[in-house]
């Protein structure tokens, strides 16, 4: 089997690696890359969907990018042992509607010894706010190196 570095167990440097790179994979906003870090038979809790499985994952993604129109994550490692890593991130994107929304979130996430993702549970909520309140300005796609982190922006 394929591995997908940085591999468990983690240390505080592999663990933000691992978090980056799962943030620009999101932030490319495309299902097909984002599910081969995935395990075959994944397991997520996210609000009220638990997808299982690489397939159920790839639909909930192409579902959640079609709603979530400019879409920017910024991820930040909160904590990691062994094969798990904690992150706390934050969003923007506007609905179909214009409104745009911040949501605000923690994951835990588990690995297997190949660096793949078995487990995902996150927390997220949603909250309404005024185009002149967002924080996240790049380009779509990859946030620049040089983008304030989560911390720096106070989120």
């Amino acid at each position: 089997m394929e591995t997908k570095p940085p591999l468990p167990p983690f240390t505080t440097d592999s663990a933000t690696q691992k978090v980056r790179l799962a943030e620009d994979a999101w932030n490319s906003r495309d299902p097909d890359r984002v599910v081969l870090v995935y395990t075959d038979d994944t397991r997520w809790r996210n609000r009220t969907e638990f997808p299982v499985g690489r397939e159920q994952v790839h639909q909930f993604l192409t579902r959640k990018w079609q709603k979530e129109l400019d879409y920017r994550l910024i991820k930040e490692l909160w904590a990691c042992t062994d094969n798990r890593i904690a992150v706390r991130f934050a969003y923007e994107y506007h609905d179909e509607t214009g409104q745009w929304f911040r949501a605000y979130g923690n994951e835990n996430w588990e690995f297997n010894e190949h660096g793949y993702m078995q487990r995902r549970f996150a927390s997220i909520n949603d909250l309404p706010i005024n185009a002149s309140e967002r924080k996240f300005f790049w380009p779509l796609g990859r946030r620049p190196d040089d983008h304030p982190s989560l911390s720096d922006l106070g989120l």
